[in-house]
């Protein structure tokens, strides 16, 4: 139990750093990506952004396996972390949690957990679309037979691909962009699916609620 509450409270005070230290990693990786022509010392500045991004979440998931008590058992039960560590590009989606840390800290009541839900699935979109058009264009710009040439075709590509509507007028031909592309759709369909559960478990209790008020006798 002690160490459960040090690895709470490790995790409480961490969240906020680690929120910003993940948007200076996005920020750094998207001038690498799209600033290639990037003069002096700038390209130099973002590796060390990225490299300082990289050690910083290494070393929190280090601390918190050692505070769990687990041993190799922490890294079964938190593979997504474990999977975060060895692909930094989806840890912007830590954001997300930053939330919850502020309406802590100043003491706002929380959204119903529906309207959390929506929320946290919206920026889940725009974080991982936007990261998602980063690594999809890095890889597919400058290969050949490539249809998504500039950074606006990899954003339309991520929106057709993560509301799996999948036009087909842009598609990844790298094996690397494939990969990206693969992990897209597997997100856009649990973020749809978040959302549609959580709509649906709203409307089936709003349902309820109404169905026992209209059972109730008039009153007099």
């Amino acid at each position: 139990m002690e160490d459960d509450s040090r690895k709470a409270r490790w995790e409480r005070r961490a969240e906020l750093p680690l929120a910003i230290t993940s948007m200076l990693f996005l920020a750094a990786y998207a001038v690498w990506v799209l600033a290639p022509g990037l003069p002096g010392t700038g390209r130099p500045a973002c590796l060390g952004v990225l490299f300082t991004a990289w050690g910083v979440f290494a070393v929190d998931y280090a601390v918190r396996w050692r505070l769990s008590g687990q041993g190799a058992g922490f890294v079964r039960t938190h593979a997504l972390d474990t999977l975060v560590l060895f692909l930094p590009l989806l840890r912007p989606l830590r954001l997300v949690r930053a939330y919850q840390a502020v309406q802590r800290r100043t003491g706002r009541p929380r959204l119903p957990l529906y309207a959390r839900v929506s929320v946290y699935a919206g920026l889940s979109a725009v974080l991982l679309g936007f990261t998602g058009a980063l690594a999809v264009y890095q890889q597919e710009h400058t290969a050949p037979d490539a249809s998504i040439r500039t950074f606006g075709d990899a954003l339309w590509w991520t929106c057709a691909t993560l509301a799996t509507v999948g036009y087909g007028d842009l598609v990844p031909v790298t094996p690397l962009g494939r990969a990206v592309a693969v992990g897209m759709m597997m997100c856009g369909l649990a973020l749809l699916g978040a959302v549609t559960g959580s709509f649906s478990s709203w409307l089936l209790q709003l349902f309820a609620r109404e169905g026992g008020d209209d059972a109730k006798p008039p009153e007099h």
